[in-house]
């Protein structure tokens, strides 16, 4: 585990001094009042070395203003496009960790991506991180008296299939604007209900991830629920957590169990209604397209480029030898 001391923290805040007007405004944005927390998330990110630290964060300050990543908020999808991108990109907010983390679940395996083009995905992805960084984490850190800026995210592989592999550049780019703008964001990944294709990638992948991703990733028997509730109460559960039988379809409600996805659920109402609002606001002053932003996906790490090619070719084996 790498430890960040303080020295070289020190270093980094030294480095960061020389800052523009506009990163430091977009930085303001970023760490929102714990500076210091957000500089050791990416010392944590580059292994503590510095200068890569430094190089990672000022990159990711210049990715903030050309994309206008501080008014993403105020840039809502349009409406009928915005239900068709929740069918399709399945993620939503279940509740809290027993320690106040968010949890976010995601739908990996009935995720299909192909109802709109790939900037909503892509913007819708960088809205719910900014909406995560800006209002849920800030809420959470008051609600309990002490910093928190992580999440918790159970991943459902429910229904993962070969087909996956049309969509595996799209997700890498995500992925990629993710672990160089977001990173240390997430404190544990939990995957459930795992096919056998899944198992079967698993194990050649596990050896390619960095170790510091190995450790917070945690394979679960089954919907995984024996072992979630360590983590959070019952009624945080995704509802795809809730149910004993993986085979039940991703539409099924136990009771009073809402689908965590669905664009009616309060976490995307609430989301929705705060961008709207922001726009409404922004308009007053500057008119703006609702489809003008735009971000372009970036090219992924060698070792990221190593894992999906590995993914994709133990997919086609699974085929092969079926």
């Amino acid at each position: 585990m790498c430890i960040i001391n303080q020295e070289a923290i020190k270093q980094l805040q030294s480095l960061m001094e020389n800052l523009d007007e506009q990163q430091k405004n977009t930085f303001q944005i970023m760490h929102r009042g714990y500076p210091t927390e957000t500089l050791v998330r990416f010392l944590k990110a580059r292994d503590g070395n510095v200068v890569k630290a430094h190089k990672m964060l000022i990159d990711c300050l210049q990715w903030r203003v050309e994309n206008e990543i501080d008014n993403v908020l105020s840039k809502p999808i349009p409406p009928d496009l915005y239900r068709r991108l929740r069918d399709s990109q399945l993620v939503g907010m279940s509740g809290f960790s027993k320690e106040g983390l968010p949890v976010i679940a995601v739908g990996v395996g009935l995720s299909t991506f192909d109802e709109v083009f790939d900037k909503y995905y892509v913007q819708s992805h960088i809205q719910m991180n900014e909406y995560r960084d800006r209002v849920m984490l800030p809420t959470a850190t008051k609600n309990h008296g002490r910093h928190i800026d992580t999440c918790v995210k159970v991943l459902d592989m429910t229904g993962l299939k070969l087909s996956a592999l049309s969509q595996l550049k799209l997700l890498t780019a995500i992925s990629t604007i993710d672990d160089l703008n977001y990173p240390e964001k997430t404190d544990a990944y939990y995957i459930v209900n795992v096919p056998y294709v899944f198992s079967a990638c698993w194990k050649v992948v596990k050896p390619l991830l960095q170790e510091r991703t190995r450790r917070k990733v945690h394979v679960l028997k089954g919907c995984g629920m024996e072992e979630l509730l360590k983590v959070m109460d019952y009624a945080s559960l995704p509802h795809f957590c809730r149910k004993k039988d993986s085979r039940v379809p991703r539409h099924h409600v136990a009771g009073n169990t809402e689908n965590c996805f669905s664009f009616d659920h309060v976490f995307h109402k609430q989301i929705y209604n705060y961008i709207t609002q922001q726009a409404i606001f922004i308009e007053s002053l500057l008119p703006i397209r609702q489809d003008s932003f735009h971000v372009d996906l970036p090219d992924p790490d060698p070792d990221d480029a190593k894992i999906a090619k590995t993914i994709e070719t133990e997919f086609h084996k699974i085929i092969i030898i079926d």
